[in-house]
């Protein structure tokens, strides 16, 4: 609830022209407060509608999602999630892409409120990183992935690829099947609004079990996906991951033992790959507006290869937790 009040607050504040623009919140059988909260708290200027999601396949979202789209009345959807914070000019920016470009699909970007916690700056190190792998795939007219959080997209060409089908059966992945679908049709008229103005706002996770089975969700959608450009980059990530994984403690074993080797030749290649890190990141922070810290970067970058070759292993063998239900991969 306590994230609901902060996303209808920010919808309050859109500097967009209220009569233009409607919002559908998807009831998925919540047992909290929030369509009170809704009534309550959202401007009455703003048309909104609450509506009851229709469950017909594995995935709850990209049924939430097809229910709104069917009583949606403008042509151009945007998706955010109930636990976001969006910006004052996320309408205004967004329009001016959609008037100045052909683009069908248009992913945003989306950052994490983090405090000064080590897991949450972990996440937030990771996060970034995705955020700067997402931009850079859009730049090359490759993309491998986007964020659910933030997205826009024409409902006609929704409807025309018809939307999830063929990819329901998998509970996440609202975001990226639909891209997948939407490039291989309109392969050039798939783009990212690089706009620091348009980026909405989500929380880290509160504790390791949570980011564990958030990433096993995430990791399910490359299992599943049939773009082998994703899984070959994707398995690149982990190998090398993997090696500089056995590199780190065999390094640490050869220095505490004192023996001369010439393994230390993946100690460079670490320091190299650190020191790139950091500048990639570096620059992603610079977009955001914030400044990466790089005393925690550091430690993170030590044990950030263990955990990225974690998560797929386990996605292999387990089923994960969303929103009190459990999911296949």
């Amino acid at each position: 609830e306590d994230n609901l009040i902060k996303l209808i607050n920010s919808l309050n504040i859109i500097d967009y022209p209220k009569s233009t623009y409607e919002i559908l919140f998807v009831d998925d059988e919540s047992t909290d407060n929030s369509v009170y909260l809704i009534k309550k708290q959202l401007s009455k200027e703003i048309d909104y509608k609450i509506i009851k999601n229709i469950r017909h396949s594995n995935s709850p979202k990209k049924d939430a999602i097809e229910t709104a789209i069917k009583k949606a009345k403008y042509s151009w959807i945007i998706t955010t999630d109930a636990d976001c914070e969006v910006s004052k000019n996320w309408l205004q920016i967004l329009q001016a892409k959609i008037n100045d470009s052909n683009a069908v699909f248009i992913a945003m970007p989306v950052n994490y409120k983090a405090n000064n916690s080590f897991l949450e700056q972990f996440q937030k190190i990771d996060f970034s990183s995705l955020i700067g792998s997402t931009i850079g795939s859009f730049g090359q007219n490759k993309p491998i992935m986007c964020n659910g959080a933030n997205l826009c997209y024409n409902k006609d060409v929704f409807n025309q690829v018809n939307g999830y089908e063929n990819n329901n059966n998998i509970a996440s992945g609202d975001d990226i099947f639909l891209m997948e679908k939407m490039y291989k049709n309109y392969p050039n008229r798939v783009e990212f609004l690089k706009s620091f103005g348009t980026t909405v706002y989500t929380k880290p996770v509160n504790n390791l079990h949570d980011l564990i089975q958030q990433r096993i969700r995430w990791a399910s959608k490359t299992s599943s996906t049939k773009n082998s450009w994703v899984k070959i980059i994707g398995l690149i990530v982990f190998l090398f991951n993997l090696l500089i994984s056995i590199s780190i403690l065999w390094y640490g074993y050869l220095c505490i033992k004192n023996i001369e080797s010439t393994f230390f030749i993946f100690g460079i290649i670490l320091i190299i790959k650190m020191i790139l890190d950091f500048w990639l990141l570096t620059k992603t922070y610079h977009f955001l507006k914030e400044k990466l810290k790089w005393q925690i970067y550091f430690i993170v970058a030590l044990i950030h290869p263990y955990f990225i070759c974690s998560i797929p292993i386990l996605a292999a063998f387990k089923k994960y937790k969303w929103k009190e239900r459990m999911f296949n991969k």
